[in-house]
């Protein structure tokens, strides 16, 4: 996922430098969105690996 939002972030950058205004602002909010995404995944996933939720635990019982 942020590479999808790396990507789309650099084609704003392209076509913003390229005159592109259009397409610039669609890629920059799609890129926003993917962002967004992976910061919620990620805090969730470090929540749950601090709690010791997961296979790991399961085993350890």
């Amino acid at each position: 996922m942020l590479k999808y939002a790396i990507f789309f972030t650099v084609i704003s950058l392209i076509a913003g430098a390229l005159g592109f205004g259009g397409v610039a602002a669609g890629a920059a909010g799609i890129a926003k969105i993917l962002f967004g995404l992976f910061l919620i995944l990620a805090v969730i996933f470090v929540v749950l690996a601090a709690l010791g939720v997961g296979a790991v635990q399961k085993v350890m019982k």
